[in-house]
């Protein structure tokens, strides 16, 4: 398998919509809201590809969406979503670092995002990345399920010189 993340284009969005409406089934987005995503300026969607997949249904691992104007300070983790059989491989940890550091590159000084509450996994991953949780919606969504909103204060970029291996040139 060799995963590519990337930009997502208009052209993916048939294979993002199969994993939307796979993944989300009852709260999945329409599909002219999520080209709309897409196309926004504001906005900064990666999809995980395998180019090497002979299959074209497996060729999409996942996507993740920003939603972030330059500058304003604030931004939300729109969607995420990773094909059931790309689980466990850290793609989700992967798309969500890569947002993340858009979101910084943008000025982003908070990010936020909802999640099911009955979904332990997702949460898990967020708290493991710094969001806490700022309060709940609920029944936010189908079938009475409570929305967690979490928050992200978005760490500076570090740097630091590269390590020296003790030799002089």
């Amino acid at each position: 398998m060799s995963v590519l993340m990337r930009r997502a284009k208009v052209e993916d969005l048939t294979a993002i919509m199969r994993l939307e409406r796979e993944t989300f089934v009852d709260d999945a987005w329409p599909e002219n809201a999520m080209r709309r995503e897409i196309e926004n300026p504001h906005g900064y969607y990666l999809v995980a590809v395998d180019d090497d997949a002979d299959d074209p249904d497996e060729r999409l691992l996942g996507y993740a969406g920003l939603l972030a104007p330059k500058d304003s300070g604030q931004g939300d983790i729109q969607t995420i979503a990773v094909a059931p059989f790309a689980r466990g491989m850290g793609l989700g940890r992967g798309l969500m670092h890569a947002l993340i550091t858009q979101a910084r590159r943008r000025g982003v000084a908070e990010l936020f995002l909802e999640v099911r509450s009955d979904n332990p996994i997702a949460r898990a991953l967020y708290e493991s990345l710094g969001f806490e949780q700022i309060g709940m919606r609920p029944r936010y969504y189908r079938g009475g399920i409570d929305a967690v909103l979490m928050r992200l204060e978005v760490p500076a970029a570090m740097t630091r010189p590269a390590a020296s291996d003790g030799g002089g040139a």
